[in-house]
C-alpha cells in the first residue's frame, strides 16, 4: 500500500501509521510511538494485532492482512 495519511491536532501535533513514503525528519522533531504490535499465536496458528496492553484487536490468517486493518482501524 502506498498511501501517507498524517491528522493534526489543534496544537500542530501530527498522527499517522509509519512508513518510509514521506521523510518525517522534514516536518520537525519526531516522538514515536507505538500504537500496535503484530505476532504470530503458534497456539491458534494466525497472526495477532494487539494494543500495547497486549490486548488482541485483530486476528487473520496472514500477516499482510493485519498489516492491511492497521492501515484501516488505526489512522
Amino acid at each position: 500500500m502506498n498511501i501517507a495519511i498524517i491528522t493534526f491536532d489543534n496544537r500542530g501535533t501530527g498522527k499517522c501509521l509509519y512508513n518510509e513514503l514521506i521523510d518525517l525528519h522534514q516536518i520537525g522533531q519526531l516522538e514515536i510511538s507505538r500504537a500496535s504490535t503484530i505476532e504470530f499465536n503458534n497456539t491458534r496458528q494466525d497472526w495477532e494485532v494487539k494494543d500495547m496492553r497486549r490486548h488482541v484487536l485483530f486476528f487473520a490468517r496472514t500477516r499482510k492482512e493485519c498489516i492491511e486493518w492497521e492501515h484501516q482501524n488505526l489512522v
